[in-house]
């Protein structure tokens, strides 16, 4: 990997065409190796998110905050966090005054599975880049969207 252009084996009509192709074979190539990397934890890159945003909120939050605040929005993320109740990384509750409403929050074991997953940093899909193309990757990026 290195050279999208010998990584695929094309041309493109443009510097444009090319930088958006750059950019979804790099999302796919990524999503694979965070697949991988979450993989002996027995969670999926979603449930991640899910649990980074619950232990950020500190306190219980409803559902729907959780979803609207995962990068990736997941239609399937009752789902995520049905599996994630199962492994009693998180706790449901329903609101008392409103049935419909349900509240999340993370455990103390989701909590202890997030130090573990920090203790051995994702980082390293990045080590080609140093902290200065960092930001202006994430700049860029801004500007796209």
């Amino acid at each position: 990997m290195g050279n999208i252009s010998k990584d695929i084996n094309s041309k493109f009509s443009s510097s444009k065409v090319k930088a958006l192709i750059n950019i979804k074979y790099t999302f796919n190539w990524l999503n694979s190796k965070e697949i991988d990397f979450f993989k002996p934890y027995g969670i999926s890159p979603q449930q991640y998110n899910i649990l980074r945003i619950l232990r950020g909120a500190k306190a219980k939050i409803k559902v729907q905050i959780v979803k609207d605040r995962m990068v990736e929005r997941a239609p399937n993320a009752t789902r995520l966090m049905d599996k994630l109740c199962d492994k009693k990384l998180i706790e449901r509750e329903r609101c008392e005054h409103d049935r419909r409403v349900v509240f999340v929050k993370i455990t103390k074991l989701g909590l202890d599975l997030l130090s573990t997953i920090d203790d051995n940093e994702m980082e390293p899909f990045l080590d080609n880049l140093t902290n200065e193309e960092a930001i202006i990757l994430s700049t860029l990026l801004d500007k796209i969207r």
